[in-house]
């Protein structure tokens, strides 16, 4: 087959993926926006439950319990629910409640053979926590919340009636591997979904960020608390969407005013514990899966390398139309992408590292990170934050 009977082909085939792809940043203008830290009003007095899972996060937990403990009185409680580390983590938490009695540390009961771990501690927690709290906040240990952030989500829930909200965070990004691969992973949701405060898409579309997932009590209620998503491996989202299928009103939100997250240390972490369930398969169907990641190749995978192969055609004056028009459109699909690296450039302080200039060149890990989806749609995790799964049953 010719190379222009090939590129014909990848013509055909990103042309749709393209339009789908605008329809969704074209979006963007009219997204909520980003929340503020706002100070909390007396009527929202311990309406908030805040519940933390927690499993060896000694290392970086003490920033998450004092961003905690600088929240306002609309926090009732703040439950850390331990699974039993083996670290100083229980220390830590013992440590704050000294200071703050609204800390609670408790441990989970054993995993069930059919539950993952995150989603069993926050039952628990859910279970635990008062029933007096309209609300419940689950924030995970490598958050660091900020001044005014609980009461923020409280006044934007009841001021746009919202059921449930969940923060786009800010995040700390420190070496080099990661300033390369973490904006081109994270770019990979914003291909697929739109950016963050884009609240129409239909309920099997919705995102959530479990690192800071705001509910209401009556909502986790009536959906059985977090049982919909026991064997989910990414079950912010498998509960956000059963939420949204049920009528109730969700939001995904820019956070990066008001919560931040160190979430791995390097490329090699980033690369192993994130992009194995940015896929989403947990929450989503096979057809949407492989829907996904085709419109991912196509726009997001492609581009780099198709412009680099065609470019010395181009240059030595011996390209053909359809090799001009390949050239052309993939060339945009680049400039669009170095464009959207200046939109999320908020969403990644790189003020703690000397090679923040690297961020800027992350384009050129999208290809590594479209490769990191396909591997991780087509593999079942078998271990996850210390924990070893086997294969379970309906998998």
């Amino acid at each position: 087959m010719s190379r222009d009977a090939l590129l014909l082909g990848l013509l055909l085939a990103q042309l749709p993926a393209i339009a789908i792809l605008l329809s969704r940043l074209l979006r963007g203008p009219g997204r909520y926006p980003p929340l503020l830290p706002k100070a909390p009003t007396p009527e929202q007095l311990g309406t908030v439950s805040i519940v933390v899972p927690t499993l060896n996060e000694a290392e970086r937990l003490t920033p998450c319990l004092v961003g905690l403990s600088r929240q306002s009185y609309e926090v009732r409680e703040i439950l850390v629910v331990d699974s039993h580390s083996s670290d100083s983590t229980p220390a830590l938490v013992k440590a704050a409640q000294q200071a703050d009695p609204r800390f609670r540390l408790m441990n989970d009961d054993p995993l069930p053979s059919d539950w993952v771990g995150r989603p069993w501690a926050l039952h628990h927690g859910f279970l635990s926590s008062a029933e007096k709290s309209d609300w419940v906040l689950g924030i995970d240990a490598d958050t660091q919340p900020q001044p005014g952030l609980v009461a923020s989500l409280l006044a934007t829930a009841l001021d746009e009636g919202y059921d449930l909200i969940s923060l786009a965070p800010q995040f700390l990004l420190k070496y080099p591997g990661e300033l390369l691969l973490h904006p081109a992973l994270l770019m990979t949701l914003v291909y697929r979904f739109g950016p963050a405060g884009e609240t129409e898409n239909r309920p099997e579309r919705v995102m959530a960020n479990g690192q800071c997932f705001f509910c209401r009590r009556s909502q986790l209620v009536q959906i059985g608390g977090y049982t919909v998503a026991r064997r989910s491996f990414c079950d912010d989202v498998t509960l956000v969407r059963a939420i949204a299928a049920q009528g109730g009103r969700v939001a995904f939100l820019d956070g990066a005013n008001v919560l931040k997250v160190r979430m791995y240390e390097g490329a090699a972490e980033t690369w192993r514990e994130w992009g194995r369930s940015l896929d989403l398969k947990d929450a989503a169907s096979p057809s949407q899966i492989w829907g996904d990641w085709l419109l991912l190749l196509a726009v997001q995978g492609l581009p780099i390398p198709i412009v680099l192969l065609l470019l010395s055609h181009v240059l030595g004056g011996t390209a053909t139309l359809t090799t001009l028009a390949a050239f052309s459109l993939n060339l945009l699909l680049v400039l669009i992408r170095i464009g959207l690296n200046f939109a999320i450039a908020p969403s990644c302080d790189r003020t703690q590292s000397n090679s923040a200039w690297l961020f800027w060149l992350s384009p050129l890990a999208d290809p590594i990170a479209v490769l990191r989806i396909f591997l991780s749609s087509i593999q079942t995790p078998k271990q996850w934050r210390g924990r070893n799964y086997g294969v379970r049953s309906g998998e």
